[in-house]
């Protein structure tokens, strides 16, 4: 077995165990978690919640029009899976440092300047998200391949239940791709829900700085994992769909 075979199989294990998790059914804990999650919306600043759903209507309408958001980083190709991670992990060290370095700057501001983080990290987590699909040898002038981007943004930052219901999607993607669309207003609602606890410490004064900080580290980190994996499970299951014809 040489080395690019040992590496897909260790690819392999690793997306059997995320699978697992992606389809674990929601424990009696996450009721209790989102009960928690509605509670502090109903305490969020009315500035906030519109922030939000607007930075995600932007999102959604920039990424699935392919008005913006391209970045420089070119399509690759005829590059091993190995190759793409590599790649991948590069162009996430770069994002990951100006994302925490952003949280922990506006953190140190008041209400008003902690509102700019929200588009400003969305807008890095896009560019990263374009960055990912293109590493990996995806044509994201394809609407497709901007939905499927879409799709995987909700599913790094969704409730359990709605986990059981993206996952497939993202998993079984050319079942789908040709007839879906993105219901934005589902997605800017799990998404302000998933910022909740993270985004209120950071309003506050003093502690705020640490709060944004860790806040974006684990936010962009969780984008990472749940991109690099959707789109080496599409490779890995096209490769074993081509070994089988």
């Amino acid at each position: 077995m040489n080395d690019e075979s040992l590496y897909y199989k260790t690819i392999r294990k690793e997306l059997t165990a995320w699978e697992k998790r992606m389809t674990k059914r929601p424990r009696l804990s996450a009721r209790a978690s989102k009960a928690v999650q509605t509670k502090l919306h109903s305490i969020m600043p009315k500035k906030v919640q519109g922030l939000i759903a607007a930075s995600i209507k932007t999102l959604i309408d920039s990424i699935v029009s392919g008005s913006s958001f391209f970045t420089k980083t070119e399509t690759s190709s005829n590059t091993t899976l190995a190759e793409s991670d590599f790649l991948v992990e590069r162009a996430y060290a770069t994002y990951h440092k100006a994302a925490v370095a952003q949280g922990i700057g506006f953190g140190l501001g008041g209400f008003l300047i902690n509102l700019a983080d929200l588009p400003a990290l969305l807008s890095i987590k896009s560019k990263f998200l374009f960055d990912c699909a293109k590493l990996y040898g995806f044509d994201v002038n394809e609407k497709s391949e901007r939905l499927f981007m879409m799709y995987v943004f909700q599913l790094a930052f969704c409730s359990d239940s709605q986990r059981l219901i993206i996952f497939p999607i993202i998993k079984n993607w050319n079942d789908f791709s040709e007839s879906i669309e993105v219901d934005w207003e589902k997605l800017q609602m799990e998404y302000r829900d998933y910022l909740d606890i993270a985004k209120l410490l950071q309003i506050l004064p003093v502690v705020g700085s640490i709060a944004g900080g860790a806040a974006n580290h684990n936010l962009i980190q969780k984008l990472k994992i749940t991109a690099m994996n959707s789109y080496r499970l599409r490779i890995i299951r096209q490769m074993e769909i081509n070994d089988i014809s």
